[in-house]
């Protein structure tokens, strides 16, 4: 097993594959986009292969495909299907926005996917496209209600945003009454491309839950399970569930059982941290597997205690980061 200088077991890791997106959302880029990195300066699929396999090794048990968006990426259903093959991966799961999905479920099935959690911040067309810049919500909904049909375990992740989505809070907690959907509602986080910047939020985790409990106060709470990264309810009778993400106040750090890698290679031990150490120009400068697994163990024994500490870093060095450079 896997642990950093905190005693925390690492166990899951988060792979951008690409910081390339089919949709602007506000709060993640700007509308012209971002300097989207070129073909060589993103991991291939084989430096992806060999690091995954090497984490596996170490302890890493389970992957999340993220972006930007994965599907704009070619050829990443084999890679994922790959990615299910290397021993010691008990799960591999995606995040997408769900506007190419439904093309792709029966792939997904067959090479066992279980899990896939969709981007979707509302459910009104109109406030859809304000927030994404894009004419895409009947994709997403079909995606959605193809989710669903599939059986395969489905999370709506719904970033929260005052003056924007607020009235979709109590639509998609109905959605959890008749769907098997869990859906999570996300505090909005102080990232360059926000709506908020670094300022303090008021729709933080305690007035989410405090407006839910005021429509269905007899909201029952649920085992969160180990190192959960929401705070989970649900509404009595209801076959889905209800979860909220402490993002931005950082309740859930010591249990934090998570690493990213973003589209470039970079490691990121905290969703916070600055720019990480480039596991891309390790490797193609001639560094062997033992090289890779010697620097791995340095940097999980280099963690930051949590995301304010990794925030205060990253603020003194400058290298605050998109989202979808981050990879979510």
């Amino acid at each position: 097993m896997l642990y950093d200088n905190h005693g925390r077991q690492l166990r899951y890791l988060r792979l951008a594959v690409t910081d390339r997106c089919n949709l602007r959302c506000f709060y993640c880029m700007p509308e012209e986009g971002l300097n989207f990195s070129s073909r060589s300066q993103i991991l291939s699929y084989e430096e992806m292969t060999r690091l995954v396999t090497i984490l596996a090794d170490l302890g890493i048990s389970k992957v999340r495909i993220t972006g930007g968006e994965p599907f704009v990426r070619k050829d990443i259903v084999p890679f994922m299907d790959q990615l299910t093959q290397i021993n010691g991966i008990e799960a591999v799961s995606i995040t997408t926005n769900g506007t190419d999905l439904v093309r792709h479920l029966p792939a997904l099935k067959q090479m066992g996917i279980k899990s896939v959690n969709l981007s979707l911040d509302c459910l009104d067309k109109e406030r859809f496209h304000k927030i994404t810049r894009r004419d895409e919500f009947e994709e997403v909904m079909t995606s959605y209600h193809a989710l669903i049909e599939s059986g395969i375990d489905t999370k709506i992740n719904a970033v929260v945003m005052e003056e924007h989505n607020l009235e979709d809070i109590l639509l998609m907690c109905a959605l959890t009454q008749n769907d098997p959907v869990s859906v999570r509602f996300i505090e909005e986080m102080p990232f360059n491309g926000g709506s908020k910047g670094y300022v303090p939020i008021k729709w933080n985790m305690t007035r989410i839950l405090e407006h839910i409990q005021e429509a269905y106060p007899n909201l029952v709470k649920l085992d969160d399970g180990v190192s959960s990264t929401s705070m989970n309810y649900q509404i009595p009778g209801a076959k889905g569930s209800i979860g909220i993400i402490p993002a931005y106040t950082r309740t859930i750090c010591r249990s934090c059982d998570r690493i990213r890698l973003t589209p470039k290679g970079d490691l990121k031990t905290c969703l916070y941290q600055g720019e990480g150490f480039s596991f891309r120009d390790f490797m193609r400068d001639g560094a062997t597997d033992e090289d890779i697994k010697n620097q791995f163990i340095k940097l999980f024994n280099n963690r930051a205690k949590d995301g304010f500490e990794a925030e205060a870093k990253a603020q003194k060095s400058g290298s605050l980061q998109s989202m979808a450079t981050i990879g979510g």
